[in-house]
């Protein structure tokens, strides 16, 4: 089975700094991967160079056959952090959705397009939502509206950051639930950026621990090992209760 996404010795600078270096993994369907570390280790850099924002400055990223920003329309599907949304900007989930269809704002839903978007909308549990305006929905709903609009297009790979950001207990727990489906039942990769520990523990299948660079990378228990939580954090901390499960 070949890897949705493979990242040999990717770099990235900004200016004189380089905030990232020495990043190298592969993530194949089915695989939920968790990327942790201390605030300012990278991990926002690290997913806006997949995505194709920041160019990267050495090393190569492989998914599904192509480069971060030559990629085929849908192949990436991106959630970004609920605190960055302009939440007042005046529109409908519906059209939100929508606007994955072409990548572009859609002037006009016609019946094909409405139906395209309350299908994926339905996807995720959301369709109820539909006519909601995106300044009238919590935290919850705006991020499934959000994934809904990424799945759409069927995309090969998915890429949150911090999604659990403004959501609470009941919300992450059904988030997580839609993600591991879509890794189960679809073939799907998850890439997301998370500082939640015990999601790292009970919903990815492999973690990635960085600090500027790779730190570790593997399953969740050899990733998140005391030596290697104390290199990022300088202190064992959370590594107690990820070894005991607790």
């Amino acid at each position: 089975m070949s890897p949705t996404i493979s990242i040999t010795n990717l770099a990235v600078r900004l200016g004189n700094r380089e905030v990232i270096t020495g990043i190298s993994f592969e993530a194949s369907p089915g695989d939920l991967v968790a990327v942790l570390g201390p605030n300012g280790s990278g991990k926002s850099t690290l997913v806006r160079s997949l995505i194709g924002l920041v160019p990267y400055s050495g090393g190569s990223v492989n998914i599904v056959g192509c480069p971060p920003g030559d990629c085929s329309a849908g192949v990436i599907g991106y959630v970004p952090q609920i605190k960055s949304l302009d939440r007042s900007f005046p529109a409908q989930a519906l059209e939100l959705v929508a606007s994955a269809h072409d990548n572009a704002w859609p002037g006009f839903l016609g019946r094909e397009k409405k139906a395209w978007s309350l299908r994926a909308l339905d996807r995720v549990g959301a369709g109820h939502l539909a006519a909601r305006q995106v300044s009238e929905l919590s935290g919850g709903e705006l991020q499934r509206v959000y994934l809904a609009r990424a799945m759409a297009t069927k995309a090969r790979l998915l890429i949150l950051d911090e999604p659990e950001t403004g959501i609470d207990a009941a919300g992450t727990s059904d988030l997580y639930a839609l993600l591991e489906a879509f890794c189960r039942d679809e073939g799907g990769t998850v890439l997301l950026v998370t500082h939640d520990w015990d999601a790292a523990l009970h919903h990815a299948s492999k973690v990635l621990l960085i600090k500027q660079h790779q730190i570790s990378f593997g399953a969740p228990e050899d990733a998140l090992s005391d030596a290697h939580v104390r290199t990022a954090f300088g202190h064992v901390g959370h590594a107690h209760s990820v070894q005991s499960g607790s």
